[in-house]
């Protein structure tokens, strides 16, 4: 029975360490976070070709922008919005079966609405670990898809 309770508490702390320390996110002068050195974060303004994402570019103004991210980032299972504000959102993604944490940004100033629609730049990285298979490139992909589906507004 003693076992069964360290193998326990064992397994639970070790679970909600997945979770790790949320980094500091935003946007500063203009930019995103950088992604770090490992790859496990994909961002459309990294400067390494292996990192990088193409911007998402959504028809709207940036208010309608904002709406249309809110309403997909509330259909992806596991998500958690932590932050909205004029021209960005900040989301956490939570993995199935380890519960780790992944950060989600997206910045869109209104001085980058076009007559197509509106820049948005994108960052999506894990907490811990080095690689995440390609997990945050897929879910900014998947994003864009579900945003494609979205009648213009």
């Amino acid at each position: 029975m003693h076992i069964k309770m360290i193998t326990l508490l064992t397994t639970i702390t070790l679970l909600v360490g997945c979770a790790g320390t949320p980094p500091k996110l935003g946007v500063q002068k203009g930019q995103l976070t950088a992604c770090p050195a490992t790859p496990n974060c994909v961002s459309s303004q990294a400067n390494d070709p292996a990192q990088q994402v193409v911007p998402l570019l959504i028809t709207g103004t940036p208010a309608q922008v904002q709406t249309q991210l809110l309403r997909v980032l509330g259909e992806i299972d596991r998500s958690k919005v932590v932050r909205v504000q004029d021209d960005y959102i900040a989301a956490e993604m939570t993995s199935q079966i380890l519960r780790f944490v992944d950060d989600m940004e997206f910045y869109f100033p209104a001085t980058v609405a076009t007559d197509d629609g509106t820049v948005v730049q994108v960052r999506s990285a894990s907490r811990l670990g080095h690689s995440d298979l390609g997990v945050n490139r897929e879910r900014i992909e998947l994003i864009r898809e579900r945003l494609k589906a979205i009648p213009a507004q």
